[in-house]
């Protein structure tokens, strides 16, 4: 399954390191879980992301109401990605 999205990039501070993310829409998050996936750790999903001309394999987790993208620090600096800034997301979901 294939989608693309829009989402700004928010930062999580739970830890020492700062996590950043981009979340999905909440609608497109409900149609996602209705999907068939083989049980993962944390309700996750393998993805392969896209944003600009990077590409990576990732997971992404059910948070709240819609499931977030991690965005890895060598993405970010990859294309000049701060928080607050808005992306384009082409995502592949693998487990489906």
């Amino acid at each position: 399954m294939r989608i693309e999205f829009e989402s700004e990039v928010t930062r999580w501070d739970a830890r020492v390191e700062s996590w950043f993310f981009a979340t999905l829409p909440e609608e497109l998050s409900l149609e996602i879980r209705e999907l068939p996936a083989p049980p993962r750790g944390f309700g996750s999903l393998r993805v392969q992301a896209r944003i600009g001309l990077t590409t990576w394999t990732t997971s992404i987790f059910f948070s709240g109401s819609a499931f977030v993208l991690p965005l890895k620090k060598q993405v970010r600096e990859a294309q000049g990605i701060t928080e607050g800034d808005i992306v384009t997301v082409d995502l592949d979901i693998l487990d489906v």
